[in-house]
């Protein structure tokens, strides 16, 4: 009788501490990183709060800049063309006439845009195509992430530089082509996180009540994989500000009258001989902080993800 009552208890102890292991799955679940923890981290993140505050100047001087300094940049102005910084144009002019200054707020404006749209658009193929590759396992998983890797194997900006030519270059357009061929490192990071979280208990247990494969993806795995997303979202960007200019630089980029950083920055390459300083120093300046802005606060967000999954 002992024995029995002894046996019923550890029974009932080990029902209890799978009961807890399983309540604090859940808890754990239910709070992914917050932005008041990532926030909190970036104070104690020398780097990532130099990034985060430099990225938003860097916004601020772009989008909030031409509301404080009226400049004309859709007329041509031949009479002032090419003129060094000097009193009424901080930073000069280029060789149509337009100020440089007010060039780069409107070239960070596009450059900007068309690398958050470009992230945006290839995180979210990337995070449904890797959370269903990584819950389905098996056959299913490996044919989809073979096609990822062939896909790799081909140069990215070379299908770019092709479809640019091809077709009519504006915001949208690029940033749904640069999209396009961004989501694959996603759907990669995704489907590995995914993996790791598919056999936690409150997966599980969601998966014994009957919750459908698109209510897991939805509601369990993509909202627990958001550190690793949101982490990627930052680099997707920067990255996307790198290839808008270089497709600027190589003559494939947007037309006039929009301007980008990297036709700016090409248009300056071409009077180097004549000592046009302004207009190469600082649209280059402009490109290298803005991605050095990036990757400062992208790497400070993977450094919280990572010690809050320690």
């Amino acid at each position: 009788m002992d024995a029995m009552t002894t046996a019923t208890d550890a029974a009932a102890d080990t029902a209890t501490d799978a009961a807890a292991r399983a309540e604090a799955e859940i808890t754990t679940a239910r709070n992914p990183v917050s932005a008041r923890s990532a926030l909190r981290w970036l104070r104690r993140n020398p780097l990532g709060l130099t990034g985060g505050l430099l990225l938003v100047l860097i916004a601020g001087f772009c989008f909030l800049g031409p509301l404080l300094y009226h400049t004309n940049q859709t007329e041509v102005d031949l009479v002032n063309a090419a003129l060094p910084p000097g009193p009424g144009y901080p930073l000069g002019t280029d060789t149509n006439g337009f100020d440089v200054l007010g060039r780069l707020m409107e070239g960070g404006q596009v450059s900007l845009q068309i690398g958050l749209l470009a992230a945006l658009f290839a995180t979210t193929i990337g995070t449904v195509y890797g959370a269903v590759a990584g819950l389905a396992g098996g056959v299913v998983d490996g044919f989809l992430m073979r096609l990822v890797d062939i896909m790799l194997s081909v140069p990215f900006l070379f299908f770019v530089l092709i479809l640019s030519a091809r077709f009519h270059a504006n915001a949208l357009s690029l940033s749904l082509v640069i999209g396009g061929f961004s989501w694959l490192v996603s759907a990669r990071l995704v489907r590995g996180e995914v993996l790791t979280l598919r056999v936690r208990e409150f997966v599980l247990a969601a998966r014994v009540m009957g919750a459908s494969r698109r209510r897991l993806i939805l509601t369990h795995l993509i909202p627990n994989a958001l550190g690793v997303i949101i982490v990627n979202i930052t680099f997707q960007v920067a990255d996307a500000v790198l290839v808008v200019a270089a497709l600027g630089f190589l003559g494939f980029g947007l037309t006039y009258p929009t301007a980008d950083w990297g036709s700016q920055l090409a248009s300056g390459v071409t009077y180097i001989s004549a000592d046009y300083w302004w207009l190469i120093y600082p649209v280059g300046g402009c490109i290298i902080l803005t991605v050095l802005a990036l990757n400062l606060l992208a790497d400070a967000l993977r450094d919280a993800v990572g010690r809050r999954a320690d």
